[in-house]
């Protein structure tokens, strides 16, 4: 079960624009490139570090993976890619789930980057799990959740100017935010694994 490509296409060049703007911080510093987020940086430099490196790449290498030409004509490159995604995704939902515990917007921010982060590791242990025994199709189903949990970080982009429009600051954006950037996109995959079973 594959998507069609013109959403593959958005998806893949909204991951890429998130993700090359995700590492300005290499030029700028973290402190200059994330400035909503001192705290942050102060309290769980490391983990923060890990995170910003590290999901960049689940958000792009995950990507490139919905295109079924990659998995058909270049099964080397699927797994290998795979590879990759799995571990940044380990990387960065570890270190997200320790960043999420200070979540600006306080308990509830919390909760829903906590929670985003505990099923983007599950998700993708899952997919590699059914990988491993070579039961594709509920690979391809896992993976599918999984990606969608890791879109949140483009799809969180594209609500916060909403917020900011309508006069949140960052804080009380993301005890909104922490679900919203997630939930609706779990949504639609169950929607579509619906329709195509």
């Amino acid at each position: 079960m594959t998507l069609t490509r013109a959403p593959n296409y958005l998806m893949l060049i909204l991951s890429f624009v998130v993700a090359l703007v995700s590492y300005r911080f290499v030029v700028l510093g973290l402190s200059t490139a994330y400035p909503d987020m001192p705290g942050h940086i102060q309290a769980h430099w490391l983990a923060f570090s890990l995170h910003v490196t590290a999901a960049p790449i689940s958000l792009v290498v995950g990507a490139v993976q919905l295109f079924p030409s990659v998995r058909a004509k270049r099964p080397v490159l699927h797994r290998w890619a795979g590879r990759v995604y799995g571990v940044s995704v380990l990387v960065a939902g570890l270190s997200g789930f320790i960043v999420a515990m200070g979540a600006a917007g306080g308990l509830s921010a919390q909760l829903g980057f906590g929670v985003l982060s505990v099923l983007w590791i599950v998700t993708t242990v899952q997919g590699v799990r059914f990988a491993r025994s070579r039961q594709f199709a509920r690979h391809r189903r896992w993976m599918a959740r999984s990606f969608a949990l890791t879109f949140a970080a483009v799809t969180l982009r594209l609500y916060l100017p909403v917020f900011f429009v309508n006069g949140f600051d960052y804080t009380q954006a993301s005890v909104y935010v922490a679900w919203i950037c997630w939930i609706p996109n779990l949504l639609v995959v169950e929607i579509w694994h619906r329709k195509g079973s």
